[in-house]
């Protein structure tokens, strides 16, 4: 029998392509979700083994006992859930900071109490990259943290929770020798699973491909929801990871994007104005790489993320 594993947020995009990954590898999975009898975690129960291997738990973040009913028994648990806005909040104390860190505290204590052997925790660049002290010349890479005054000040919710819930989990960490290994991904696309609403970095794509008006040329780090599920696991299973792990792979400029879309769907309205911003960043997922990982063509991760929008009706094909 394989080995028991819980995942957080279990109908989001990245967790069920990383529920789908644990399941073909043999791993029994346990999946919070905030109702287990939903339509939207339909696709869930029809991956491949999900019948026999695949547990659905009623769990919310800031619910400690619910938590633990769902990872008590497992060897290892990634925390996934995580509210990510995609437009502005009225409450965001409430509504992002709150879930994230309250709910990232509660996740570890009962993991503590439940003897897990270890931690993933599914972080963002937004916790790396948000700190106007970075100067253009560097190379970001796991040292590097987001300034939290910073994101209060131009409210970054989404930055600032990030931030501060990772800070707090590796201090968790040290402070209770449970061993906490965390992965910052970029903008994560690719085929979605999903079948409810769509999650905020395949929007981004979409408004590409939809034709919004105008349009930032700014610089995109992108990682592939499958590569970024193989290095969660990877984190999981290499006895050697500790720490973070900044988890990218393509670097493009917005119109170059544009550029590469259109010679694949040449039919779709694509934004023609784009503004020019200065905001070079290098990343670096040296770290990640040599623990093992490895990732898929950009092409590849293009055309697959606009496959499976027009299957899911999200996308008028052309």
């Amino acid at each position: 029998m394989g080995k028991k594993v819980c995942v957080s947020g279990g109908g989001g995009f990245v967790a069920s392509w990383l529920i789908k990954l644990l399941l073909s590898k043999g791993y029994i999975v346990h999946a919070t979700v905030r109702q287990p009898g939903n339509e939207k975690y339909e696709h869930l129960l029809k991956l491949e083994r999900a019948s026999e291997n695949l547990k659905l738990f009623k769990a919310d973040l800031l619910n400690h006992e619910s938590l633990y009913s769902a990872i008590v028994g497992c060897n290892a648990v990634f925390h996934v859930a995580c509210p990510v806005p995609s437009t502005t909040v009225p409450n965001p104390e409430v509504e992002v900071i709150e879930p994230a860190v309250k709910g990232t505290k509660n996740v570890l204590e009962a993991c503590l109490e439940a003897k897990v052997e270890r931690v993933i925790f599914v972080s963002s660049i937004a916790a790396i990259v948000m700190n106007p002290n970075l100067s253009n010349d560097k190379v970001i890479d796991e040292s590097c943290w987001s300034d939290k005054e910073y994101c209060r000040k131009t409210e970054n919710w989404y930055c600032f929770s990030k931030a501060e819930a990772e800070e707090q989990a590796l201090e968790f960490a040290k402070r209770t020798g449970l061993s906490v290994v965390s992965i910052c991904p970029s903008l994560i696309l690719g085929p979605i699973l999903q079948s409810a609403k769509v999650n905020a970095s395949s929007l981004v794509l979409l408004n590409i491909l939809k034709g919004c008006e105008s349009l930032e040329n700014k610089h995109r780090w992108i990682v592939d929801v499958r590569d970024l599920a193989d290095a969660i696991l990877l984190a999981y299973e290499n006895l050697a990871a500790e720490g973070r792990y900044l988890c990218t792979s393509h670097f493009i400029k917005t119109k170059d994007l544009v550029e590469k879309l259109k010679s694949i769907y040449p039919n779709n309205n694509y934004p023609t104005n784009f503004i020019e911003v200065d905001d070079y960043t290098r990343l670096s997922s040296e770290k990640l790489q040599k623990l093992g990982w490895k990732y898929r063509p950009l092409e590849e991760t293009l055309i697959d993320s606009v496959e499976s929008y027009m299957e899911a009706g999200i996308l008028e094909s052309k």
